[in-house]
């Protein structure tokens, strides 16, 4: 989930200065020089460039017409941070576009080369170079799996604070860029509050490129960035003493009572890592682990050991039936991590790609919003709540799935999503702001200046950039504080 809203419709921006289209001899040039460095791979087969020119904005009937023709011109990994800085003094001579990519698991194309050029791979970049036994303070590259750097946490009684629900697969440098919260925002809240990123190590893409070391007040700029603003070759983060969690679902009759029960939980004084409220129609795309088959609505819970006994309580006096599947497996694929977050999204998109989806934090009281949408649109909207902290105070988080027909009816949803309250955080637009924050940064903005002043990073994705630099004094120029 990111965060913030977008004051527009499903359309993304568009309107760009011209396009940063690298010419033919650039391009040749560019991968002659590079093809001399033994600290640098070249991937330039039609297999390659398609594959690593998308990630999963098929989610989006919206985003998947506009980015499916999108294409690298060379694809490029970096097998050392020397390699890095080589790759950007390159693209920085010849003009040429270059695209950051983690993993290529995320949904609102962040690493889709828009306008050609180099898309960057970092999965080479994968050391744990160095955890603190006294902090719990790691520094890692930003191409490492989560799923390696948990374990490497957890054989020093540690955890990542929070992940997408594609932890498996997903790198630590591709989630801070693109990604926002998920498992853990229960109780961490999102990627961009205060305390998770402690600092960075920065290239910029210019000519001559500088290695810069960034405290925690510099890299924030650089977080929930798109890789639009600099390139991030480590990664200073705060983790959390590891707990085995214990998973619980608990199915609740009436909608109004598996909500009320969601809030007393995330409300109580237990250790939650994860509390997911489906309704019932959901149940019917999620695989077996979810729980025995029940045609009541169902919350998911990952909850420490000696929590367990507080929700059974919860639950029995609510008139719940809670399931108690045990202590949590991280490695089968088969937890209810899985199931929670755009995991949700995934399996009901394998059983009907005509389902697409929203993100949206709900006014509160929530119950009464919740009503008024599911009145008017009915089955076309499935509710699927998130428990989260925001500010830190306790509130839901909504990721509906929603039976896409037309860009006419996702407007005029969102429209009455709007009305009721909700903030939404629009995953079927394409820029930084658009898609999240909803405003301009500042800091991002004049982070670029100063990182990448030619605006060859992920060119298309950051807003207030296009802004500054056609309009200058607009909002977005660099001298701006943060929106």
């Amino acid at each position: 989930m990111v965060v913030g809203g977008s004051p527009e419709g499903a359309r993304p921006h568009l309107d760009v200065p011209p396009r940063l289209m690298a010419s033919t001899e650039s391009l040749t040039t560019l991968a002659a020089e590079l093809a001399t460095a033994d600290d640098l791979e070249l991937l330039q087969g039609a297999a390659d460039l398609q594959r690593y020119s998308k990630d999963a904005y098929d989610y989006s009937p919206i985003l998947q017409p506009q980015l499916e023709s999108c294409r690298a011109d060379l694809v490029v990994r970096p097998l050392t941070v020397a390699g890095v800085e080589r790759l950007a003094a390159a693209c920085g001579r010849h003009g040429v576009p270059l695209t950051l990519r983690g993993s290529g698991t995320g949904n609102y194309g962040q690493s889709v080369p828009l306008e050609g050029g180099v898309v960057m791979l970092s999965g080479a970049l994968r050391e744990v170079e160095h955890l603190d036994p006294s902090t719990g303070v790691v520094m890692v590259q930003p191409g490492c799996l989560m799923r390696d750097l948990d374990q490497h946490l957890r054989a020093h009684g540690r955890q990542l604070r929070l992940l997408p629900s594609t932890w498996r697969s997903a790198s630590i440098g591709g989630f801070l860029a693109g990604g926002s919260g998920g498992i853990g925002s229960i109780r961490w809240g999102f990627l961009r509050d205060p305390g998770h990123l402690l600092g960075a190590e920065l290239i910029t893409v210019e000519r001559e490129p500088r290695r810069l070391q960034l405290d925690a007040t510099e890299a924030e700029a650089l977080n929930h960035a798109y890789g639009t603003n600099g390139i991030l070759t480590r990664l200073q983060l705060a983790t959390a003493p590891a707990v085995n969690w214990h998973q619980i679902s608990i199915d609740v009759e009436t909608w109004g009572a598996a909500v009320a029960l969601l809030q007393r939980c995330t409300r109580s004084a237990v250790e939650l890592h994860l509390a997911t409220l489906l309704e019932r129609s959901v149940l019917q795309c999620l695989p077996a682990w979810s729980g025995p088959e029940s045609d009541r609505h169902r919350l998911l819970l990952l909850v420490a050991p000696d929590g367990v006994s507080t929700l059974a309580r919860l639950a029995a006096a609510s008139g719940a039936v809670l399931h108690d599947l045990g202590p949590e497996d991280l490695g089968g694929g088969q937890g209810l991590r899985d199931l929670s977050w755009n995991h949700t999204t995934l399996h009901k998109r394998s059983e009907d790609a005509g389902w697409t989806y929203l993100q949206m934090l709900l006014p509160e009281p929530e119950l009464p919003a919740m009503e008024q949408l599911k009145q008017r649109w009915g089955d076309a909207l499935l509710w699927h709540l998130e428990g989260v902290r925001q500010q830190g105070a306790a509130r839901l988080a909504a990721l509906p799935l929603v039976r896409w027909s037309s860009t006419e009816q996702l407007d005029a949803l969102m429209r009455d999503c709007r009305e009721v309250g909700a903030v939404l955080f629009n995953p079927h637009v394409i820029t930084v702001e658009d898609g999240g924050l909803g405003v301009v940064d500042g800091d991002q903005v004049a982070a670029k200046h100063r990182y990448d002043p030619e605006g060859l990073l992920n060119p298309g994705k950051l807003r207030g950039w296009l802004e500054s630099i056609s309009s200058p004094g607009c909002p977005g120029s660099p001298h701006l504080s943060r929106g």
